[in-house]
């Protein structure tokens, strides 16, 4: 897997530098995912035009990763990750560079990024790591916090669910993301037994599982996509993979959460739920029947719903964070144009 990683890495490289080389030629600034950043930061500086980046996580090194990791500790284990990440694909950026005509780099791209005072948009809200803003406010503004990003689309079949939840007692909502679940009748086995003996019903959202042909017991629905921003908050708590925009999408909602995780950015939202005090997590690989009645008996407790409601208050909205995200790039690439 490695091999072919390093493969399919290399010829993204070979193939984004020759399409951002054309298209960026002549732009204001260049926006970048946090994924495969390297190649614009360096297209960035061949022109010399304004970067920013758009982070769902916070990946540049920090204090606040794990409550129980020392600060100090926390911030030499992130920089030694940015390093290795380098490393790995350090063979692909000296080519992209060479053939751009920039000098080879001697460090990771974290730090060249920040060095050429690039905009770093942090797209997740402060609330979830408490601390960092302060940690961070030596980059004067290069790091702001803006919120989630979520289009929060409505789907065909948010009616539907909502006029199933509203038949009966709120459900809990399950969903795993974009990752296809191994063994779909197993998880239905699984999901169905834990509520049955907790009392509660369970709506699962397929994602891209195929759970076609699976009977289903009376309690558990399965749908395709629904719009989160309108299920989620009539649901008494949310089970999920993880991922940042449906993190941000539970906590919006005032609803309890458990993480099942399998990626790695993933532990780290379940540690800061936690600590929190409005979920909890759990290694996706890991759940059985057994913890999954555990962990749901854990954050259906009333006090979870309670500090889940509170910190729903603190959250940004989605069409403010989106806004701050644009004014944000506007004034950016508007003050280094002018500068």
């Amino acid at each position: 897997m490695g091999r072919e990683t390093e493969k399919f890495a290399t010829e993204c490289w070979r193939e984004m530098t020759t399409t951002l080389t054309s298209v960026a030629d002549g732009a204001d600034l260049l926006l970048t995912g946090v994924i495969f950043e390297q190649p614009a930061a360096n297209v960035a500086e061949y022109y010399d035009i304004p970067l920013a980046t758009l982070q769902f996580f916070p990946v540049r090194a920090h204090g606040q990763l794990l409550p129980f990791v020392p600060a100090p500790f926390s911030r030499i284990g992130m920089t030694v990750n940015d390093w290795l990440a380098w490393r790995g694909t350090k063979k692909g950026e000296d080519a992209q560079r060479r053939e751009l005509g920039l000098p080879k780099a001697t460090g990771p791209a974290p730090g060249r990024i920040a060095e050429r005072g690039s905009l770093e948009i942090q797209a997740y809200d402060e609330v979830y790591f408490p601390g960092l803003a302060t940690e961070w406010a030596k980059w004067d503004g290069q790091r702001p916090f803006v919120g989630a990003l979520a289009m929060g689309l409505p789907t065909d079949a948010d009616d539907e669910v909502l006029s199933w939840i509203a038949a009966g007692s709120p459900p809990v909502c399950f969903g795993f993301g974009s990752i296809p679940l191994g063994s779909p009748s197993d998880m239905v086995a699984m999901v169905g037994a834990a509520c049955a003996r907790l009392g509660e019903r369970a709506l699962i959202c397929s994602g891209s599982t195929d759970f076609s042909d699976i009977p289903l017991p009376e309690h558990v629905k399965v749908v395709g996509l629904v719009n989160y921003a309108t299920i989620f908050p009539a649901c008494r708590a949310v089970v999920h993979h993880g991922g940042a925009g449906t993190l941000a999408a539970g906590l919006r909602a005032g609803v309890p959460q458990l993480i099942l995780w399998t990626l790695p950015d993933q532990p780290f939202f379940a540690a800061q739920l936690k600590r929190l005090k409005v979920g909890t997590g759990r290694r996706f690989s890991a759940t059985t029947e057994k913890s999954l009645v555990a962990d749901l008996s854990r954050i259906l407790a009333p006090q979870y719903s309670t500090r889940a409601s509170e910190l729903a208050t603190r959250m940004s909205k989605p069409t403010d964070s989106a806004m701050a995200a644009a004014d944000r790039v506007e004034d950016f690439a508007r003050l280094k144009r002018v500068g």
